[in-house]
């Protein structure tokens, strides 16, 4: 029985993995555009790689090919994503490729922008480059999860978290730090890896919490911090408003308490007024499309039980990221228990678990 040859070589595979991976460590780091990684060959040698640049600019393919010292012509070029062929605030990738004189493009996805999608095909080959489309797509797909989300829907690709004790509490007065150091990393890298992180100010106001990252040489990329805080009860004493400054701070309140208002605004906060629903809470749809709109396209929410249960309940929710500790804490008059398991089975499938034997928690990531 015969089988279909298949078109692609090893060494095109491989160069397409390094490709995948270059892309994969980007992600959630670049703004409104996709991440997307880059590798130029020439005979049999990479000569330069390239991601997309933080915060979206320059892309990939530029990236690589402004770092090669040498000549291109007769190159490879192997790219995640589809070049795109028009001027934004950049020009055409497809133009940079053209000039540089690389003679074959490799890429994996389409792009799902109808302003690029499947037309950079035919402007490469009218200038007699050979393009293979398709290489390693199942692998890169999931490069653009977040991408998708974003343009099809205009809403922020949204990960949450919840660290809870083997009997299930989020919260007891006489215990500091539920997870191991490990799962500590993990929240702080996943702080990292999105560019808001979104709590109540209940979880403000009780946690004190400084919702930045701490992982060493990573502090610059702390997120910018959404507080959903419907009467303004932000403590004036927590480290989040001493912090405080313009465009790190944004706060969705329904309240009219003005000296308040006034004080948070000399402070930097951008304030948003925000309608209540009529049971009093925030649509949290609407939040999420505002937040889009202010260009935040990666969200992380470490929210409580509520606004975790509430999320989940409208599969709001991309990712969810349970740490559950293999020790019980102590019940106290102060707990806050998680209530939300049902709905996260009900709603979302086990996608996989990160297991390590530094880890010290079973941590489980769900996806919608």
């Amino acid at each position: 029985m015969s089988t279909k040859k298949d078109k692609y070589s090893l060494k095109d595979k491989n160069y397409m993995k390094l490709a995948i991976k270059l892309a994969k460590a980007r992600i959630g780091l670049t703004g409104e555009n996709p991440s997307v990684g880059c590798v130029i060959v020439k005979n049999d040698q990479i000569i330069a790689i390239g991601q997309t640049g933080f915060n979206g600019r320059p892309h990939a393919e530029t990236n690589a090919i402004n770092s090669s010292f040498q000549n291109l012509i007769g190159s490879k070029i192997y790219i995640t994503l589809e070049p795109c062929n028009h001027y934004g605030k950049t020009p055409p990738c497809t133009d940079k490729i053209i000039n540089s004189g690389i003679g074959e493009v490799f890429y994996s996805i389409d792009d799902i922008d109808n302003k690029v999608k499947g037309k950079s095909l035919k402007i490469l080959r009218d200038k007699n480059i050979k393009v293979r489309k398709g290489l390693l797509k199942n692998e890169a797909k999931d490069l653009y999860n977040s991408y998708a989300i974003n343009r099809n829907l205009k809403l922020p690709f949204v990960t949450a978290k919840i660290a809870l004790s083997k009997n299930n509490l989020l919260y007891s007065e006489k215990v500091k730090r539920i997870t191991s150091q490990f799962s500590d990393k993990l929240s702080h890298y996943l702080r990292y890896k999105n560019d808001a992180l979104m709590i109540s100010s209940n979880t403000l106001n009780i946690d004190n919490p400084k919702l930045n990252c701490r992982l060493k040489g990573y502090e610059n990329f702390s997120p910018k911090r959404i507080i959903l805080d419907k009467y303004l009860d932000i403590d004036l004493n927590t480290y989040i408003f001493k912090s405080a400054k313009k465009n790190n701070t944004i706060i969705f309140h329904n309240s009219l308490n003005y000296p308040k208002i006034s004080i948070l605004k000399k402070k930097g906060i951008y304030l948003i007024k925000s309608k209540l629903n009529i049971k009093k809470k925030f649509d949290l749809k609407i939040i999420l499309k505002k937040l889009y709109s202010l260009g935040v396209r990666n969200l992380l929410v470490e929210g409580g039980d509520k606004i975790t249960k509430e999320m989940l309940k409208k599969r709001l929710i991309n990712h969810f990221y349970l740490f559950k500790s293999l020790k019980n804490i102590p019940k106290t008059k102060k707990n806050v228990i998680f209530t939300s398991s049902d709905i996260l089975n009900k709603n979302y499938k086990i996608n996989s678990f990160i297991s390590s034997k530094l880890a010290k928690d079973k941590i489980t990531i769900y996806k919608r």
